[in-house]
């Protein structure tokens, strides 16, 4: 299990998105600040005051929803908080992944630190405990409509807190809640007024996969590049069309480092020297290649409007009902996922755009009346053998996918609560269809890689820029070089290995330091 020893302190300053991918994929600790517990004291102070009233306050002394015009009494209050929990873990299908998880854990922590929950600190406290103990409460995949919350994904967090349900222990093994906790020292919760509703009514499902899969997509959007360089030399492109003064007439941000990237990793590339010369012939280059730098910068920039929405929502207190400054218990709807939903989207659909014209820059390759000299799908006896040809099937089958992934899940509303809550964002879904974007992504740009690596052996005696020749050699060590046919499948699997881990990025930047 990978463990950080770093430290994640709860208090005023929300946690960054480096904390939020520290706690789910690296297991750091959590902490509670001193100012984080009396600020759950102070909100659990104003919730313990409403509750005393006769006038019924929406969260704390009714029902839910569709039913939040029945008072509850005293006496119940504590069997309505453990049956809307109980209630509300209804997902169905596969468990989510850990990552996932544990960053929707902690997201919700950081909310009930603020204090505008009204939650006790025993509540949190026993958040941070779970967390710590390395205990994955098993969420469903299906449940969440991104609006009231991700109810039900965060239901099913709330019940291993009581001690009901199924949890992953820090070795992964499946067990019940109540006995898991008990092995680690740690006392199920007692939900009292509004606690219940105030742990699954918040956006921090699709939050955390937000921030997750930006972290992936920046890395991949360092390997697009580098795939894109050593295509460029595998085709006798030109890096001309990559010129700063060039970029410069189109000043979109992502674009200008796109570019940059592509300079430094073609810097001294015999094999673009070999055909800058007055005889060559070939004039433009294709799309997939020329406008590289305009299409992974405007994913660049598409990511980075992304990581502005994910920072503000980092920022907010989502809950409803909320504690006022005033002591308050108030109804809003902060917790509706348009924000979140609608850039989930739009990375989607960028995420498959890179994709496609990855693939693009994959089957010139392996066309033999467009590669300029090059062997019919890089075949070693094409005819007897077929080479990469499959390779490419995979990749085309792949971008299909990320295709109809890319369909937005945002404009899906379909009213429920007895339509009380009659519009809903769908974030939750948009969520899981980009991080399986991309995933995607990372194995299209891995064929590519492997493709582009066989075209530049097939070109010796010229040799590539230093840059793309150290991803080549890193390359090498795992998947072997041209010849005659052979399980392809294995080979596939290593480099997208390799992508995912950024070997063949860091490969790259030993020689062209870092690449933005």
């Amino acid at each position: 299990m990978d463990t950080t020893t770093a430290t994640v302190a709860l208090g005023a300053t929300p946690p960054t998105a480096a904390d939020v991918v520290a706690v789910a994929r690296h297991n750091a600790a959590v902490a509670l600040t001193d100012e984080a517990r009396a600020a759950l004291a102070a909100g659990r102070r104003h919730v313990d005051a409403l509750a005393e009233r006769p006038v019924p306050a929406y969260g704390v002394s009714t029902g839910f929803g569709a039913l939040a015009d029945r008072h509850i009494p005293t006496e119940l209050r504590t069997k309505l908080q453990r049956s809307l929990i109980r209630s509300h873990a209804a997902g169905s299908g596969a468990p989510v992944e850990r990552e996932v998880v544990r960053a929707m854990m902690l997201l919700r922590l950081r909310t009930l630190t603020t204090g505008r929950t009204g939650v006790r600190p025993v509540v949190a406290e026993t958040l941070v405990a779970v967390l710590n103990a390395g205990l994955t409460p098993v969420v469903l995949e299906h449940g969440s409509l991104g609006c009231s919350g991700d109810l039900a994904p965060l239901a099913h967090v709330a019940l291993a807190l009581m001690g009901e349900g199924e949890v992953d222990d820090a070795t992964g093994t499946r067990r019940p809640a109540a006995e898991a906790l008990a092995d680690a020292g740690i006392e199920p919760v007692v939900l009292a007024e509004k606690e219940g509703l105030a742990l699954i009514n918040g956006t921090d499902g699709m939050l955390g996969m937000l921030l997750l899969a930006l972290e992936d997509l920046r890395g991949l959007l360092r390997v697009a590049d580098v795939a894109t360089a050593m295509s460029v030399e595998a085709l006798l492109g030109s890096d001309r069309v990559f010129a700063d003064e060039l970029q410069q007439l189109r000043p979109h941000p992502g674009q200008a480092v796109s570019a940059a990237n592509l300079r430094a990793l073609l810097d001294g590339s015999p094999i673009v020297a070999s055909h800058q010369g007055p005889d060559c012939t070939l004039v433009q280059d294709a799309y997939s290649l020329r406008c590289a730098p305009q299409v992974a910068g405007a994913v660049r920039d598409t990511a980075d409007h992304a990581a502005t929405v994910a920072a503000r929502e980092l920022a907010s207190i989502i809950d409803n009902p909320v504690v006022t400054a005033d002591g308050e218990v108030s109804s809003n709807g902060n917790f509706h996922g348009a924000p979140v939903g609608y850039v989930l989207d739009f990375l989607a659909i960028a995420v498959a755009d890179l994709a496609s014209i990855s693939e693009r820059r994959t089957d010139r390759a392996l066309d033999a009346k467009r590669s300029h000299g090059l062997p019919p799908f890089l075949a070693d006896d094409p005819g007897v053998d077929s080479g990469l040809m499959i390779a490419q099937y995979t990749a085309a089958g792949l971008v299909s996918q990320l295709k109809r992934l890319a369909s937005p899940a945002s404009v899906d509303s379909i009213p429920s609560s007895a339509m009380q809550e009659d519009h809903v964002s769908m974030g939750w879904s948009a969520a899981r269809d980009l991080r399986r974007s991309i995933d995607g992504l990372a194995q299209v740009l891995a064929i590519e890689v492997m493709t582009a690596a066989r075209a530049l052996d097939l070109r010796a005696p010229l040799t590539p820029a230093p840059a793309t020749a150290a991803v080549l050699a890193t390359l090498r060590e795992r998947v072997a070089g041209p010849g005659a046919d052979r399980h392809l499948a294995p080979e596939i699997a290593a480099t997208v290995d390799l992508v995912r881990s950024g070997t063949l990025v860091a490969a790259a930047e030993t020689v062209t330091g870092p690449l933005a």
